[in-house]
C-alpha cells in the first residue's frame, strides 16, 4: 500500500494537469471516510468541449506518468469524450464536458464528504 505523501503529490500533479490544460471548477472529494468506498479521492472537473476534455485527460495522464512513472489501472470514455473516468485505484479522476457534469451531478451523491475546491486557471 502506498503511503499518504505518494497520494497527495498524485493528486497535486493532477490538478496541476488540469489547471495546465485550463479544466474548470476542479474539486477533490475524500471518501476515506465512507464504508466500502470505490476509492480514496475523487478528483472532478470540466472541460468545455470534447476537444478540451480530450485534452485534460491526456495531460493528466502524461504529466503522472512522467513524474511518478505510473500508469492508470484503467481509462473509460476516451469515445466519446464527454465524462472520462481515470482509475488510479486510490484515486479516481472524472473529466466532464460541463453539460453532463451539470446533469450527472456526482458530487451531489457525495455530499456528505470532505470537498476541496480548487482554483480555475485564470484565478491562480
Amino acid at each position: 500500500m502506498a503511503n499518504s505523501s505518494k497520494f497527495n503529490s498524485l493528486i497535486d500533479i493532477i490538478v496541476q494537469s488540469i489547471q495546465d490544460v485550463k479544466g474548470n471548477n476542479i474539486s477533490l472529494l475524500d471518501l476515506r471516510k465512507i464504508d466500502n468506498r470505490v476509492s480514496d479521492y475523487f478528483v472532478i472537473c470540466d472541460g468545455n468541449s470534447n476537444i478540451q476534455v480530450n485534452a485534460i485527460s491526456s495531460s493528466v495522464t502524461k504529466k503522472v506518468s512522467k513524474n511518478l512513472k505510473e500508469k492508470p489501472w484503467g481509462i473509460e470514455g476516451i469515445e466519446n469524450s464527454e465524462w472520462v473516468l481515470i482509475d488510479y485505484v486510490n484515486v479516481i479522476v472524472h473529466i466532464f464536458k460541463k453539460e453532463k457534469r451539470d446533469f450527472y451531478d456526482i458530487e451531489s451523491l457525495w455530499g456528505d464528504v470532505k470537498k476541496i475546491e480548487y482554483s480555475n486557471y485564470d484565478e491562480k
